[in-house]
C-alpha cells in the first residue's frame, strides 16, 4: 500500500496532479501486477495535508512507528529533548557571595598567613578553609558551627573546599585561631591599612556585652603554670539592661569603621581594666599618633588617667546631666558658639589652671534641640492630662507609682511636701538647658574644637558595627560555646566577618545586605553528562557584574570543577 501520484493534462495545456491511496494486486490471468486504487485524495494543490499527517500517525500507532512532521518543528524539539535528557542537573548552590568572601580573604593575605602558621605548627588539616567557611557563613546565613557542617555547606559552593568535611575541624580551627589571634589581627590590620590606604590617626573604641542562657557563672580556671585565670562568663549588667552571665566585648575601629582589634573580657570587668588593656595593646603595635574616641560610658577620672599615660590623646563624652562640674561650670559658662556645619555648633570651655586644667567642648545641634523640645512638650501635655483625670494624686496610689517608674514620664515628676504627685518644674528647666547639647572632654590641645566635635560624631560608626555584629547581620549571639577559648575565637571570627563586610561596603558603596542579595543570583550548577561530572557557573546578571567590578574582583570561571 502506498500513496500514488498521477498527472493529467488539461485542454488548456496545464498539468494537474492527483493523490491516490493504492496497492498492487497480482493478476493471475495476465501474470503481472496491476494497480488497484483504494481511495482518491483529490488534486494535490487542494489536498488536506493535516488529514494525511493524521492518517500517517494512525498507521504508525498500529505499526509501532513514531511519525514526525518536519514542518511542525517536532524534529527540532525532539533533538532538544534528547540533548536535555543527556544532561542531568544534580543541584544548584549559591556561589556569588562565597566567591566574593574568598577573593577578599585572599586580597587581605589571610590565606597565606594561616597557611604559614599551620606549617609552623606542623598541622596538615585544612583549618584555614574551616575558618574561611565559618566567616563566610556569618556573612550569608549565620548559624552555629554544627549548623555550618550539617546544613550550610550543602547550600553553597566554596571553591577549593575538600569534598568531605570533619565536624571536629571547625572546633579545632577555633582553638587554632585563639592561639594565634593577636598575630593574625595585627598582620591583617596592617595589610588592610596598605590595601585601603588608611591613615590611622583616629581610633574609636567602645564596649558591648554578650549574654548567655546559663544559670551560673564560670568558675576560675587553674593553669599549668600555677596561676588562676578568672572564668569568662560572669554575672554583670548587660547593655540590654538584664543581670545575667555575660562577656564584655571591646572593639577599636578606624574612622571608616574598619576593625583595628577586638578584646573579650569577663562579664564583670571594670571599664578601667578595659581601657588600660586597649591602650597597652594598641601602643604595642607602634601606630602613629592616635586619638582615642569614646562615649560617656568610658568617661571617668581613672579611664582618663589611663588614656593620658605615655602622651595618650583622647576625646570622651561626659555625662552632662549628672556631673556637678559640667552642670555648673561648663554649661552655664558664657561664650559664643562656633558654627561647624548646619547641624553642629561648638563652644570651648576651660576649667582649672595649669597642668590640671580640663578642656571641655560644648556641642549643640539646633535641629536636635527642636526635636527634643517638641517631644518634651508632648510628654508634658500627656502628663497634665493624666494628672487632671485623677483627683487623688497621693503617693500610695498605684497609677502614681506606675508613672514615677515610667522611663517616659518619671524624670519630669516628683512628690510635693504633701506627698502628692506634681510636675517637677526644675527638672523641666534642667532638661531645656540640655536640648541638643552634649559635652566632650579632651586632653589634646593641638586639636581644634571643630575637629574634636567631628571626631566624636564619627563614633556612631562603632555603634553600627556593634549592631551589625550582635543583631542585624553577623549575629554574634547566641553563642553555643562553653570553653573560654572558643568564646573568644567566636568573637574574633565575627570581627573578621565585620572587616570583610566593611571593605565590601566601602568599595561597592552599598550595604552588605544589598551586596548579598545581588550576589545570590550567581549560582554553581552541578551537572552530569554521560560519564562526565562537572560544576558550571550560571550566567552573571548585570547588577552582580557591576558589583564584581566595583569590588575589583574577577567573576568566577565558567567551569568550577570537572571529573570524568
Amino acid at each position: 500500500m502506498y500513496l500514488r501520484t498521477t498527472r493529467r493534462k488539461r485542454k488548456d495545456g496545464s498539468v494537474v496532479t492527483y493523490y491516490q491511496l493504492a496497492h498492487n494486486v497480482w493478476d493471475k490471468q495476465a501474470r503481472r501486477s496491476t494497480t488497484k486504487v483504494l481511495y482518491n485524495f483529490g488534486r494535490a494543490d487542494q489536498y488536506d495535508r493535516d488529514a494525511l499527517v493524521r492518517l500517517c500517525r494512525s498507521i504508525g500507532r498500529v505499526c509501532g512507528v513514531e511519525v514526525r512532521d518536519p514542518l511542525s518543528g517536532e524534529e527540532q524539539d525532539a533533538e532538544v529533548a534528547a540533548a536535555v535528557e543527556a544532561v542531568e542537573v544534580l543541584r544548584a548552590r549559591e556561589l556569588g557571595t562565597t566567591w566574593t568572601v574568598l577573593q577578599l580573604w585572599e586580597k587581605l593575605g589571610i590565606d597565606r598567613l594561616l597557611k604559614r602558621l599551620l606549617a609552623e605548627d606542623g598541622i596538615e588539616r585544612p583549618y584555614d578553609l574551616a575558618l574561611l567557611a565559618m566567616v563566610a557563613n556569618r556573612l550569608t546565613e549565620p548559624t552555629s558551627k554544627l549548623g555550618v557542617w550539617e546544613r550550610w555547606l550543602d547550600k553553597v559552593h566554596l571553591p577549593g573546599a575538600p569534598e568531605r568535611w570533619s565536624k571536629d575541624w571547625f572546633y579545632e580551627a577555633l582553638d587554632f585561631l585563639h592561639d594565634h589571634a593577636e598575630e593574625i589581627e595585627k598582620a591583617v590590620f596592617f595589610e588592610v591599612a596598605n590595601l585601603m590606604n588608611l591613615a590611622v590617626d583616629v581610633v574609636f573604641f567602645d564596649t558591648t556585652t554578650a549574654s548567655f542562657s546559663i544559670d551560673e557563672s564560670d568558675p576560675d580556671e587553674s593553669l599549668e603554670d600555677g596561676t588562676v585565670e578568672p572564668g569568662l562568663r560572669r554575672f554583670g549588667h548587660a547593655k540590654e539592661g538584664a543581670w545575667e552571665p555575660q562577656v564584655v566585648v571591646a572593639l577599636a575601629v578606624t574612622r571608616e569603621g574598619l576593625p583595628v582589634r577586638s578584646w573579650v573580657f569577663p562579664g564583670n570587668t571594670a571599664d578601667t581594666t578595659v581601657v588600660k588593656r586597649i591602650r597597652d595593646d594598641l601602643r604595642g603595635w607602634k601606630l602613629h599618633r592616635v586619638l582615642m574616641v569614646g562615649d560617656a560610658g568610658m568617661d571617668s577620672l581613672e579611664n582618663r588617667e589611663e588614656l593620658a599615660r605615655a602622651c595618650g590623646r583622647y576625646v570622651l563624652a561626659v555625662r552632662a546631666a549628672s556631673l556637678k562640674e559640667v552642670k555648673h561650670d561648663v554649661l552655664k559658662r558664657a561664650g559664643r558658639y562656633r558654627k561647624v556645619s548646619d547641624n553642629l555648633r561648638v563652644k570651648e570651655v576651660i576649667v582649672g589652671e595649669g597642668e590640671r586644667r580640663r578642656r571641655y567642648l560644648v556641642c549643640h545641634n539646633p535641629a536636635q534641640a527642636e526635636r527634643q523640645k517638641r517631644h518634651r512638650d508632648e510628654v508634658l501635655a500627656e502628663l497634665e492630662a493624666e494628672l487632671a483625670r485623677h483627683r487623688d494624686a497621693g503617693a500610695e496610689r498605684q497609677w502614681v507609682a506606675r508613672l514615677r517608674a515610667s522611663g517616659r514620664y518619671g524624670r519630669y515628676l516628683h512628690l510635693d511636701d504633701q506627698g502628692r504627685l506634681r510636675i517637677d518644674k526644675k527638672a523641666v528647666r534642667a532638661a531645656e538647658r540640655l536640648d541638643g547639647k552634649w559635652v566632650l572632654i579632651t586632653n589634646d590641645d593641638s586639636l581644634s574644637a571643630a575637629d574634636a566635635a567631628q571626631a566624636y560624631k564619627g563614633l556612631l560608626i562603632i555603634e553600627r558595627c556593634f549592631r551589625n555584629m550582635k543583631r542585624v547581620q553577623l549575629h554574634m549571639r547566641p553563642m553555643f560555646h562553653r570553653l573560654s577559648r572558643r568564646i573568644v575565637a567566636h568573637v574574633k571570627l565575627c570581627v573578621l566577618a565585620l572587616l570583610i563586610q566593611r571593605i565590601g561596603e566601602l568599595r561597592a558603596g552599598r550595604s552588605w545586605m544589598r551586596i548579598h542579595t545581588a550576589l545570590q543570583k550567581v549560582q554553581a550548577v552541578e551537572l552530569r553528562v554521560g560519564s562526565h561530572h562537572f560544576v558550571r557557573r550560571s550566567a552573571v546578571p548585570e547588577d552582580a557584574a557591576e558589583l564584581f567590578e566595583s569590588l575589583d574582583i574577577t567573576p568566577p570561571p565558567l567551569i568550577l570543577g570537572h571529573k570524568a
